[in-house]
């Protein structure tokens, strides 16, 4: 992953990954799931069955319900307050902390798995990965998921470009994590998926992203005036429900059970 050196690009990045809290409810409402394919690809990691799992930056609980739905013992660990609020709500049985990636409130060696959903490209990724390596019991697994545009299809590639910002980068964690001593090699896949949307809900999503959310009122509605009118005018999204293709990165490492020489 490459880390952001301009103290500039630092701050920014610091807003976007504080912005998500403002609009906790939306982002419950719009962002997609996460294909049970990928989960069970990322729990296959571990040495021996994982039951227990942490969600790490677990949002509003996308991801949260996939991992209960396969029947997992499933802890989250969110650091904003009204993203975690809306996690407490729908899901009120999953204990769910405050902590950071670099803090996590668990104790070692207490978990089979750690999951993080769209969220690593945000975190201090060195020091992140030796705490992530301390909740983990020898031969538990840490796998990374993150959700794209399937810009393999015309229309979505075209939309996308379109919802750019003045303040959008791309990190590059979703393509590599860097090794660390804790973990064996890094394997990567990925997963085909899909999200039912509206036009409207579309554009809602679109306006849950971080890059939108820290841009200036001006540009953040003309960019959506701009999706309505896209949407309005392509004979795959005009008219009522469609599938929105995505495609799902997953990347996994397990833990070593000893340290390698």
């Amino acid at each position: 992953m490459t880390e952001p050196t301009d103290e500039s690009e630092r701050e920014l990045r610091a807003r976007r990954a504080a912005s998500f809290g403002a609009k906790a409810a939306d982002y419950a409402a719009h962002r997609p799931d996460y294909p049970v394919a990928a989960v069970r690809w990322g729990l296959a990691g571990a040495t021996g069955t994982a039951t227990g799992v942490l969600d790490l930056a677990a949002g509003t609980g996308k991801l949260t319900e996939g991992l209960l739905a396969l029947g997992l013992d499933v802890t989250a660990v969110e650091p904003d307050d009204e993203m975690r609020a809306e996690l407490r709500a729908a899901l009120p049985g999953v204990p769910a902390f405050a902590g950071t990636a670099e803090r996590i409130p668990l104790a070692d060696a207490s978990v089979d798995a750690v999951f993080v959903a769209q969220a690593f490209h945000w975190f201090d990724v060195g020091p992140a990965l030796t705490e992530i390596a301390r909740v983990l019991r020898p031969g538990g697994v840490v796998t990374a998921l993150w959700n794209h545009d399937d810009e393999s299809v015309p229309w979505v590639a075209e939309f996308s470009r379109l919802v750019r910002t003045g303040v959008s980068r791309g990190w590059a964690g979703e393509s590599a994590l860097p090794e660390h001593h804790e973990f064996g090699p890094f394997q990567r896949e990925r997963f085909g998926h899909a999200q039912r949307r509206t036009a409207a809900t579309l554009v809602e999503t679109v306006a849950t992203h971080s890059h939108v959310l820290v841009t200036g009122p001006a540009e953040r509605a003309a960019l959506l005036r701009t999706a309505r009118e896209f949407l309005a005018g392509r004979g795959e999204t005009a008219h009522g429900e469609f599938d929105l293709p995505l495609v799902t990165t997953a990347i996994r490492a397990t833990r070593w059970p000893t340290p390698p020489p």
